[in-house]
Protein backbone atom coordinates (compact mmCIF):
# COMPACT_ATOMS: atom_id res chain seq x y z
CA UNK A 1 0.00 0.00 0.00
CA UNK A 2 2.65 2.57 0.94
CA UNK A 3 4.26 2.13 -3.01
CA UNK A 4 0.99 4.37 -3.83
CA UNK A 5 2.33 7.54 -2.17
CA UNK A 6 6.14 7.64 -2.97
CA UNK A 7 6.60 10.17 -0.55
CA UNK A 8 5.35 8.68 2.06
CA UNK A 9 7.86 6.53 4.53
CA UNK A 10 7.08 4.36 7.45
CA UNK A 11 9.58 3.98 9.97
CA UNK A 12 9.97 0.55 11.29
CA UNK A 13 12.47 0.47 13.65
CA UNK A 14 12.14 -1.97 16.16
CA UNK A 15 12.22 0.90 19.12
CA UNK A 16 9.36 2.72 17.53
CA UNK A 17 7.12 0.09 17.18
CA UNK A 18 7.84 -1.52 20.44
CA UNK A 19 6.93 2.34 21.97
CA UNK A 20 3.96 2.75 19.72
CA UNK A 21 2.45 -0.28 20.89
CA UNK A 22 2.78 0.87 24.17
CA UNK A 23 1.03 4.12 23.71
CA UNK A 24 -1.54 2.14 21.77
CA UNK A 25 -2.44 0.03 25.26
CA UNK A 26 -5.75 1.94 26.70
CA UNK A 27 -4.34 1.01 30.00
CA UNK A 28 -1.27 2.91 29.63
CA UNK A 29 -1.00 5.90 31.92
CA UNK A 30 -1.32 9.46 30.86
CA UNK A 31 2.43 10.09 32.34
CA UNK A 32 3.81 6.66 30.24
CA UNK A 33 2.07 8.10 27.16
CA UNK A 34 3.49 11.26 26.68
CA UNK A 35 6.83 9.97 28.01
CA UNK A 36 6.73 7.16 24.88
CA UNK A 37 5.60 10.05 23.12
CA UNK A 38 8.65 12.29 23.33
CA UNK A 39 10.72 8.97 23.03
CA UNK A 40 9.29 8.43 19.71
CA UNK A 41 9.32 11.87 18.52
CA UNK A 42 13.32 12.00 19.15
CA UNK A 43 13.53 8.83 17.03
CA UNK A 44 11.43 10.13 14.07
CA UNK A 45 13.73 13.73 13.82
CA UNK A 46 16.37 11.18 12.73
CA UNK A 47 14.09 9.96 9.78
CA UNK A 48 12.94 13.45 9.13
CA UNK A 49 16.08 15.28 9.10
CA UNK A 50 17.97 12.56 7.01
CA UNK A 51 18.82 14.82 4.10
CA UNK A 52 20.43 17.60 5.92
CA UNK A 53 23.47 18.64 4.06
CA UNK A 54 26.99 18.61 5.60
CA UNK A 55 29.58 21.02 4.64
CA UNK A 56 33.73 19.83 5.23
CA UNK A 57 34.99 22.51 8.42
CA UNK A 58 38.38 22.56 10.09
CA UNK A 59 38.11 21.19 13.13
CA UNK A 60 41.21 21.23 16.20
CA UNK A 61 40.92 18.42 18.29
CA UNK A 62 43.14 17.75 20.97
CA UNK A 63 46.07 16.27 19.05
CA UNK A 64 45.58 17.89 15.23
CA UNK A 65 43.44 20.16 13.07
CA UNK A 66 41.56 18.13 10.51
CA UNK A 67 38.61 18.64 8.36
CA UNK A 68 35.05 17.22 9.18
CA UNK A 69 31.21 17.05 8.41
CA UNK A 70 28.76 20.07 9.95
CA UNK A 71 25.08 20.64 9.53
CA UNK A 72 25.64 23.44 6.33
CA UNK A 73 23.79 26.22 7.80
CA UNK A 74 20.25 25.03 6.56
CA UNK A 75 17.36 26.89 9.04
CA UNK A 76 15.06 24.21 10.35
CA UNK A 77 11.63 25.62 11.81
CA UNK A 78 9.20 22.98 13.69
CA UNK A 79 5.75 23.53 13.49
CA UNK A 80 2.91 21.91 15.89
CA UNK A 81 -0.47 21.63 14.78
CA UNK A 82 -2.05 22.53 18.31
CA UNK A 83 -3.01 20.76 20.50
CA UNK A 84 -1.47 17.42 20.66
CA UNK A 85 1.33 18.35 18.19
CA UNK A 86 3.15 19.85 21.02
CA UNK A 87 3.72 16.48 22.54
CA UNK A 88 6.14 15.48 19.25
CA UNK A 89 7.40 18.90 19.36
CA UNK A 90 8.98 18.44 22.57
CA UNK A 91 11.18 15.24 21.62
CA UNK A 92 12.46 16.78 18.69
CA UNK A 93 13.28 19.71 20.03
CA UNK A 94 15.61 18.00 22.44
CA UNK A 95 17.39 16.48 19.46
CA UNK A 96 16.84 19.99 17.48
CA UNK A 97 17.18 22.84 20.48
CA UNK A 98 18.30 25.63 18.44
CA UNK A 99 15.24 24.89 15.49
CA UNK A 100 12.74 27.78 15.52
CA UNK A 101 9.24 26.71 16.42
CA UNK A 102 5.75 27.78 15.27
CA UNK A 103 2.56 27.08 15.85
CA UNK A 104 -0.65 26.09 14.10
CA UNK A 105 -4.02 25.83 16.55
CA UNK A 106 -6.84 24.12 14.24
CA UNK A 107 -9.50 21.94 15.49
CA UNK A 108 -11.65 19.35 13.55
CA UNK A 109 -15.61 20.14 13.70
CA UNK A 110 -17.41 17.26 14.79
CA UNK A 111 -20.15 17.12 12.40
CA UNK A 112 -18.36 18.25 9.28
CA UNK A 113 -14.62 16.65 9.70
CA UNK A 114 -13.81 19.88 8.31
CA UNK A 115 -10.57 21.80 9.55
CA UNK A 116 -10.99 25.20 11.39
CA UNK A 117 -7.95 27.27 12.62
CA UNK A 118 -7.86 29.24 15.58
CA UNK A 119 -4.27 30.57 16.06
CA UNK A 120 -1.03 31.28 14.10
CA UNK A 121 1.90 32.14 15.00
CA UNK A 122 5.55 31.49 13.17
CA UNK A 123 8.80 33.08 12.41
CA UNK A 124 8.66 36.02 10.15
CA UNK A 125 11.44 34.47 8.20
CA UNK A 126 9.73 31.20 7.04
CA UNK A 127 10.76 31.68 3.41
CA UNK A 128 14.17 31.01 4.70
CA UNK A 129 13.62 27.92 6.20
CA UNK A 130 12.82 24.28 5.80
CA UNK A 131 9.72 23.37 8.03
CA UNK A 132 8.77 19.87 9.72
CA UNK A 133 5.22 20.16 10.61
CA UNK A 134 3.97 17.46 13.46
CA UNK A 135 1.17 16.30 14.52
CA UNK A 136 0.45 12.52 16.07
CA UNK A 137 -2.92 11.43 14.13
CA UNK A 138 -3.03 12.23 10.31
CA UNK A 139 -6.76 10.51 10.31
CA UNK A 140 -9.00 12.47 7.39
CA UNK A 141 -6.06 14.88 6.29
CA UNK A 142 -7.94 17.72 6.49
CA UNK A 143 -6.06 19.60 9.43
CA UNK A 144 -2.72 18.61 7.73
CA UNK A 145 -3.69 19.85 4.17
CA UNK A 146 -5.25 23.29 6.13
CA UNK A 147 -1.83 23.62 7.85
CA UNK A 148 0.17 22.82 4.99
CA UNK A 149 -1.52 25.29 2.67
CA UNK A 150 -0.57 28.08 5.65
CA UNK A 151 2.58 27.62 5.54
CA UNK A 152 2.95 27.63 1.59
CA UNK A 153 1.07 31.02 1.72
CA UNK A 154 4.28 31.81 3.85
CA UNK A 155 6.55 30.75 1.25
CA UNK A 156 8.11 28.14 3.37
CA UNK A 157 11.36 26.84 1.54
CA UNK A 158 10.55 23.11 2.03
CA UNK A 159 7.90 20.73 3.89
CA UNK A 160 7.86 17.57 5.92
CA UNK A 161 4.56 16.42 7.53
CA UNK A 162 5.91 13.93 10.59
CA UNK A 163 3.13 12.28 12.45
CA UNK A 164 2.73 8.75 14.54
CA UNK A 165 -0.02 6.72 13.16
CA UNK A 166 -1.51 7.54 9.88
CA UNK A 167 -4.81 6.50 7.83
CA UNK A 168 -4.74 5.37 4.20
CA UNK A 169 -7.57 8.10 3.55
CA UNK A 170 -5.40 11.27 5.48
CA UNK A 171 -2.15 9.80 3.51
CA UNK A 172 -3.71 10.12 0.03
CA UNK A 173 -5.71 13.30 0.63
CA UNK A 174 -2.59 15.28 1.30
CA UNK A 175 -0.03 13.12 -0.95
CA UNK A 176 -2.59 14.33 -3.71
CA UNK A 177 -2.91 17.76 -2.57
CA UNK A 178 0.77 18.44 -2.01
CA UNK A 179 2.79 15.90 -3.93
CA UNK A 180 6.08 17.61 -3.03
CA UNK A 181 5.42 17.19 0.54
CA UNK A 182 7.58 14.44 2.61
CA UNK A 183 5.20 12.39 5.06
CA UNK A 184 6.92 10.49 7.75
CA UNK A 185 4.98 8.09 10.28
CA UNK A 186 5.48 5.61 12.52
CA UNK A 187 2.10 3.15 11.44
CA UNK A 188 0.00 3.03 8.66
CA UNK A 189 -3.19 1.66 10.16
CA UNK A 190 -6.33 -0.22 8.60
CA UNK A 191 -8.97 2.85 8.26
CA UNK A 192 -11.30 5.58 9.60
CA UNK A 193 -14.36 5.11 11.14
CA UNK A 194 -17.24 6.83 10.54
CA UNK A 195 -16.45 9.79 12.98
CA UNK A 196 -12.81 10.12 11.41
CA UNK A 197 -11.22 8.14 13.83
CA UNK A 198 -8.56 5.79 12.85
CA UNK A 199 -8.77 2.44 13.64
CA UNK A 200 -7.50 0.47 15.43
CA UNK A 201 -5.03 3.75 16.14
CA UNK A 202 -4.57 4.68 19.83
CA UNK A 203 -7.50 6.99 20.63
CA UNK A 204 -7.50 10.75 20.64
CA UNK A 205 -4.06 11.52 20.87
CA UNK A 206 -4.91 14.90 22.59
CA UNK A 207 -6.70 13.55 25.10
CA UNK A 208 -4.19 10.79 25.78
CA UNK A 209 -1.12 13.35 26.07
CA UNK A 210 -3.04 15.88 28.25
CA UNK A 211 -5.02 13.15 30.54
CA UNK A 212 -8.68 15.10 29.28
CA UNK A 213 -10.88 11.93 28.98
Amino acid sequence: MQQQWPSFTVVEHPLIQHKLSLMRDRNTSTAEFRRLLREISLLLAYEATRELPLAATEIDTPLERASFPLLAGKKLCLVSILRAGGGILDGMLDLLPSARVGHIGIYRDPRTLQAIEYYLKLPDDLAERDVILVDPMLATGNSAVAAILRLKELAARSIKFVCLVAAPEGVAKVSNVFPDVSIVAAALDRCLDAHGYILPGLGDAGDRLFGTK
